[in-house]
């Protein structure tokens, strides 16, 4: 997208935000939506409809299989299950979101009566309908932008999700729009897990889990967000397998430095298991297990595996060189043999202040052929 289409495009969101908030269905932002309490569970007072916009990060099917699937409560099986992740669009808004639906709700919302799930047709139904634009029949593509409302919403595993409250009756019903087909995927946000777990304490009753409720740090910082972490060695590879079920499809990895995280697997192949450092781009997202706290559990949903680059130190010509910006009073002074330890000579570079460090050019000559000192002026 050049800067033109990249213009527009905000406008247009801006556009489109302000005509959101005017309107009755209760305009909101990611941010508002996924603020949790210190216990990490969620701070949002719920108020319906809603609408969030927001940037397609997956395809349904690569995160969990929607095949058709119906049992009764009494089997233990959700069947067949949808589930996509959008990243805020709008201006100032930041996080994203998930929205999941499942078929057999009966074996969620009590007293477990069948007809609260969806029949193997009426599901195929509900999911070709949240698949298409309702106007224009476009299938949703990761990188579209798009305007979801929603009628409910549940906290669990450490974020809200939309959804339909385990109810299949139509007033539940979550519908999804399409605002800007083919925006693109948002750049990821390069880091490394220093940013998101401490060192590992080998206190088995813990989490290393960085946790920050007011979500300027840490894993809430970029729930929701597409992320690139750096320099990962695999440490398990038996969830490395796109054929496995989403809770077998989890392989640990650590930095070298004593900090270990969770990588997810999607229903697609990766390649074979990486042997090499790697660097992971994919979703941040939050699998804490629980309905009552969310401050831990983070994970990436990854999407794509590049081989980490070398940490190579690239000294540029001409070459330069700095001090602290605190020692004004030193002056820098060359002389050309180390031996004798002289006579040295004042540089008669001036130095200049940048960034905080006193900095001096030298030409190659000058690098090659003299030796260097800082000498204290009174």
């Amino acid at each position: 997208m050049d800067n033109a289409q990249s213009k527009t495009c905000c406008v247009a969101l801006w556009a489109l935000a302000l005509s959101l908030f005017a309107s009755p269905a209760g305009a909101e932002t990611h941010l508002r939506l996924q603020a949790v309490n210190p216990n990490g569970t969620s701070a949002w007072i719920p108020s319906y409809p809603l609408t969030v916009v927001g940037v397609i990060l997956t395809d349904p099917a690569e995160m969990l299989d929607s095949t058709p699937n119906f049992q009764p409560a009494s089997a233990g099986i959700m069947g067949g299950e949808w589930q996509i992740v959008v990243q805020a669009a709008w201006p100032g808004d930041r996080g994203g979101t998930t929205c999941w639906i499942g078929q057999n709700y009966a074996l969620r919302r009590a007293p477990g009566d069948d007809s609260f799930s969806y029949s193997n047709d009426a599901w195929l139904a509900e999911t070709d309908r949240l698949n298409h634009d309702p106007v224009t029949g476009r299938p949703f593509r990761k990188g579209d932008i798009v305007s979801i409302t929603a009628n409910g919403s549940l906290f669990f595993g450490g974020k809200r999700n939309i959804n339909e409250m385990h109810h299949n009756e139509p007033e539940y019903d979550f519908t999804i729009s399409l605002v800007a087909s083919n925006y693109g995927l948002p750049d990821p946000e390069v880091l490394s897990l220093a940013s998101l777990v401490h060192t590992n304490d080998n206190n088995s009753a813990t989490s290393e889990d960085i946790f920050d409720p007011t979500r300027a740090t840490g894993g809430e910082h970029w729930q929701g967000v597409r992320v690139r972490l750096n320099v990962l060695t695999l440490l398990s590879t038996n969830g490395w397998n796109p054929a496995n079920v989403w809770a077998d499809r989890l392989c640990s990895v650590t930095d070298g430095e004593n900090r270990f995280f969770t990588l997810r697997h999607p229903r697609y192949s990766l390649g074979p298991a990486p042997t090499y450092a790697f660097d992971a781009i994919g979703v941040l997202t939050q699998e804490s297990g629980s309905g009552v706290q969310g401050t831990n559990g983070y994970e990436l949903f990854i999407q794509e595996v590049i081989p980490s680059e070398a940490p190579v130190l690239n000294i540029g010509t001409p070459p330069v060189i700095t001090w602290p910006g605190s020692l004004a009073n030193y002056q820098l002074q060359y002389t050309h043999t180390i031996v004798a330890l002289g006579p040295w000579q004042s540089v008669t570079n001036v130095p200049s202040l940048v960034n905080g460090l006193w900095t001096v050019i030298l030409t190659p000559a000058e690098a090659q052929t003299r030796f260097y000192r800082l000498h204290r002026v009174q």
